[in-house]
């Protein structure tokens, strides 16, 4: 049966995130534009999605492609400007799959990733927009390239021609992210790349005034995952 509570709130939800996000934008003397909201739709299902998408949220997260397999393509029908972003790990085994279904692709972070992406985008003729994950808090348990290897591991990107545009980072938890948030900023100036993938919904407008491109918030939209 429809979900009747949902489609009621997400526009008010919806309009409560982005208008938070334009708010720390301003503060930051940048334009709400510059600012990318994902909602972060993993572990939720269609029901929950398309009231989102009714209220012309366009711009996407999935953690899983097989999850986003499952759900998506029906979900897009006839939704050409929906954009679909891969922000969670990826296999290198499962780089095809991604480079099909996705149009960004935030986890880019070793060497044996960046060839499978670059051989599915030769085999496809499509080429996602790619952000390099950084392991900005050195935490053994995450994702992301250590922050040494990372101009090795951009060259490589680049070498591969993986159009590469931005870095992405999750900063330690409980913990003041802003110092984390400015140490990634400072690096893509020092890359010369034009995005900045930080933030999520404990810490998106900290994470625009310290110049995040695309924020990825999920419960904050959703409601909080079971």
């Amino acid at each position: 049966m429809p979900d009747h509570a949902a489609d009621t709130l997400a526009p008010h939800t919806l309009a409560h995130v982005t208008g938070r996000i334009a708010a720390a934008a301003r503060l930051a003397g940048r334009k709400p534009e510059e600012v990318t909201l994902i909602a972060v739709s993993k572990t939720q299902g269609p029901e929950a999605i398309r009231p989102l998408l009714d209220a012309g949220q366009r711009v996407f997260g999935e953690n899983r492609v097989q999850e986003a397999e499952g759900k998506w393509p029906a979900l897009r029908e006839g939704l050409a400007e929906v954009r679909l972003h891969l922000v969670g790990q990826l296999q290198s085994n499962k780089a095809e799959e991604a480079v099909a279904l996705f149009d960004a692709i935030h986890s880019v972070d070793r060497p044996s990733l960046v060839a499978a992406l670059a051989r599915a985008m030769d085999r496809q003729g499509r080429r996602p927009d790619c952000f390099v994950q950084v392991n900005i808090g050195e935490e053994a348990q995450k994702g992301g390239c250590a922050i040494a290897d990372l101009p090795a591991l951009l060259a490589s990107a680049r070498d591969a021609e993986l159009p590469v545009k931005g870095l992405m980072a999750v900063p330690p938890a409980d913990v003041e992210p802003a110092p984390y948030f400015a140490l990634l900023a400072k690096l893509r100036r020092d890359h010369g790349l034009p995005w900045l993938s930080i933030g999520m919904s404990g810490d998106f407008e900290t994470a625009v005034t310290l110049g995040a491109t695309h924020v990825r918030v999920g419960s904050a939209l959703f409601g909080a995952r079971a």
